[in-house]
């Protein structure tokens, strides 16, 4: 650790995870409805930010390796925690979250452990990981993403078309991961909770 450790904000709190949570759990999630599909992707991005702030402050040498892979395992640990969602619906739109978010605590821990990828490109990466998840071989799907997840904290941008014309499935969520680690690295500001 560095003597500027302990000087450093708290990245992310159980608290802050659970404040999303309750507002999920009083609202009536509709997302043909605008704000129901703002809600879950203030709660996404939020999330991204935190882990951007980490990343940010790691670069900085604010804190050290040590320490940015401690809070990363931390954060991940409360945000892909089973939630006690009694509504169905609102229990797979939170999973859906959890796993766009789950590569971006994995791309987070090996850009800390290894920098950037430098064996392709950001888009053969994902065109990758798209075939392997058309393969079955998810293990390998997840192995290419973490790679483009990598570039995109090194400052690398997703096409945008490339996420539009992707099929749903586990890849496309991947990278609507990516894709909010990138706006949260561009502009790591707090998601206020409370519109």
């Amino acid at each position: 650790m560095t003597d500027e450790d302990d000087a450093i904000e708290t990245f992310y709190t159980e608290e802050r995870w659970q404040n999303w949570i309750d507002r999920l759990r009083e609202e009536d999630l509709d997302l043909e409805d605008e704000d129901s599909a703002r809600l879950l992707m203030n709660l996404q991005e939020d999330t991204a930010i935190a882990v951007a702030k980490v990343l940010e402050s790691y670069e900085e040498d604010l804190i050290d390796e040590e320490r940015a892979h401690e809070e990363l395992s931390e954060m991940q640990e409360i945000v892909l925690a089973e939630a006690p969602l009694e509504d169905d619906e609102k229990a797979m739109l939170l999973e859906s979250v959890q796993m766009s978010l789950e590569v971006v605590f994995y791309a987070a821990q090996e850009y800390v452990a290894a920098g950037a990828a430098d064996e392709a490109s950001l888009d053969e990466y994902i065109d990758a990981a798209a075939q392997a998840e058309a393969e079955e071989d998810i293990d390998t799907a997840i192995g290419y993403i973490v790679q483009a997840g990598t570039l995109v904290v090194d400052g690398e941008e997703i096409d945008p078309a490339l996420a539009e014309e992707m099929e749903y499935g586990l890849v496309a969520e991947w990278v609507n991961g990516l894709e909010s680690l990138q706006n949260a690295m561009a502009s790591p500001e707090t998601v206020e909770e409370d519109d």
